[in-house]
This record gives C-alpha cells, structure tokens and sequence, in this order.
C-alpha cells in the first residue's frame, strides 16, 4: 500500500499543478483548493490515527483525503465556478476521474469501492443509506475531515469589513441578516435546506449548523480549539432568537466534546 500512496500523492501535486496558470483570479481559487487537499489528507490521517486504526485503513483515509475534491479542478476549468448549483456535482466529477485513473485498480476491489463511496457522499446533506457499516465510518471520518477544514477555508471572511476580499466565487451574498428558515434551524438545532439561502448570514448560519452533522467528539474539539464556532456566531447578528440558538449549539458542542470516541461505536 505505501508504493500505491506514493504513486498517488505525486499524481495528485502534478495535476493540481497542471491548472496553474497565469490569470490570478483563476488562481486564487486553485491554490485554496490546492491548500484545501493537504490540509484534509492530514486532518484523515490524524483522525485514523486518533480512532486507533490500523496501517492500511490509515492509508485509506489518507487517499480519500487526498481524492476528495479531485474533481473541484476539472469543475472550476470547464465552468468557472466551484458552485455545484451551477455547475455539477463536484463528488461525482471526483468518482469520474478517479475512473480514468489505473493506478486505482491496485487497489482490492473492496477497497476501492469504500473509496469511492467516502468520496462520492462526503459532500451530501446525508450520508446515503448503507448497511455497511466500514462505509459508514469512513464517509463520516471525510465528512468530519472536510469540514474542520472548510471551517479554516471561511473563517478570514466572515468578518463583514473583509467579505470584499473573498475570492469571486464566494461572492454573490451582501446582506448579513438571517432570514426566518434559517433562524428556526438555529433554535431548533437542525441542518437548514441549502437551497433556500438568500443572504450571507444565512450561508454563516448554514456553517454553524454544521455542527450538528459532526461525527467525532475529536473533529468537535478540533473546531473549538481552532475558535471557529466563537468566530462564527461573533459574525452574526445577536437578536433574541439567535442567541437562543446560540446557547442550544453551545450546549450542543460541549456536550460532544467531552465524549470519548470508540472505534467500536462506528462498527
């Protein structure tokens, strides 16, 4: 397995660099994603680490890591956007270009299929139903992994004074107030629909409730030495409700990190 994730990670750092170019602006967007990559690989690796699994699962966490927005760089050439709305879905881009790669056939057949799957559901609103519970555990592990890091990727603009700094394909939402949907997921302590975004507060709320969908009590500790969800909620508005919502994540979030995680919980 150590040849095979060798031959991986300088694939994957000579494609990334393959979308290098000269306009900035197409660039800013790869060296986050670039960035994003490594920094996931390593978040899997630890948490593998962390449950107490054994080399080679530890290397198959590392690859789906390392493939999970393999597919991000494809989408951003053909359509300009990281926007799976407008464009498509980036997880399965990733499951087709894994396809076109025949270093992924080294892998045992069961392997690769629990590859495929982690990636293929890492970016889903729930992770689809299996009975198999080793697809469980590795797809919750690079859920987990993607958003400690997406927490990272976000936290320099949340700030309203530096939200004209985010790369374009942030852009697009001015108005820092929640509206009333993502208000009641807040209190209710629920993931809100997606699709039903209208403002920048609703996009912030949206990360926030991301809590909610965390699987391991060391991905929550993680999050909250980081500060990101204090850096969150100080970005937005404080009225009545909200702070209700506030106190019931806080709640929440504290709850979850004083668990212990036990591999056996998730097999």
């Amino acid at each position: 397995m150590t040849d095979i994730l060798k031959e991986m990670h300088v694939w994957m750092t000579a494609y990334m660099k393959s979308f290098y170019t000269a306009d900035e602006e197409v660039m800013q967007g790869i060296r986050i994603k670039e960035l994003h990559t490594g920094y996931v690989t390593g978040h899997m690796v630890a948490l593998a680490k962390e449950l107490g699994l054994d080399a080679h699962d530890r290397a198959l966490a590392e690859i789906m890591g390392l493939f999970h927005d393999v597919g991000r760089f494809r989408q951003y050439m053909l359509y300009k956007t990281f926007n799976d709305a407008q464009s498509e879905d980036h997880a399965v881009l990733a499951l087709t270009v894994l396809s076109e790669l025949p270093f992924m056939k080294k892998l045992a057949p069961e392997d690769e299929a629990l590859v495929r799957f982690a990636i293929g559901n890492h970016n889903k609103k729930e992770i689809e139903p299996t009975d198999d519970k080793r697809r469980l555990l590795f797809a919750k592990m690079l859920r987990d992994a993607d958003k400690l890091d997406i927490y990272r990727v976000l936290a320099p603009f949340l700030d309203e004074s530096h939200a004209d700094e985010a790369p374009k394909f942030m852009a697009g939402l001015k108005s820092q107030q929640v509206t009333e949907p993502f208000v009641q997921a807040l209190v209710e302590g629920r993931q809100a629909d997606y699709h039903a975004i209208r403002t920048h507060g609703d996009r912030k709320v949206v990360r926030l409730l991301w809590v909610y969908d965390i699987n391991f009590a060391w991905t929550m500790r993680s999050i909250v030495e980081r500060g990101y969800i204090d850096r969150v909620i100080h970005a937005l508005p404080h009225g009545r409700e909200l702070a209700i919502g506030f106190e019931k994540l806080k709640s929440y979030v504290a709850k979850k990190c004083a668990e212990q995680d036990v591999l056996a919980d998730f097999q």
